[in-house]
């Protein structure tokens, strides 16, 4: 295997990681800003409010997107193993 299809292998992994993570990441971002947000104007400092709708929005995130997220890692994983004679050879 060539140096350049090596660095192509792991750039394509890095960026279907990327896709993948990407909505859950920017879910709790989001509700993350949005409880920082009502907790400084309430001067409600309770910590298991700043966790608990981030976890619900990440479940909620993970039913809404997981089709999705499940179809590009099986994507990736297939086109590893059909191009599996490339890597030995």
């Amino acid at each position: 295997m060539s140096s350049e299809f090596v660095l192509s292998l792991a750039e394509k992994g890095i960026l279907t990681i990327l896709l993948v993570t990407a909505p859950l990441l920017i879910l709790a971002l989001g509700v993350g800003l949005l409880v920082s947000i009502f907790q400084a104007t309430t001067q409600i400092q309770e910590q298991t409010l700043a966790f608990v709708p981030k976890i619900v929005a990440v479940l909620a995130g993970l039913v809404f997107f997981g089709p999705w997220m499940l179809s590009k890692m099986v994507e990736f994983t297939v086109s590893l193993y059909e191009n599996l004679n490339r890597f030995v050879g």
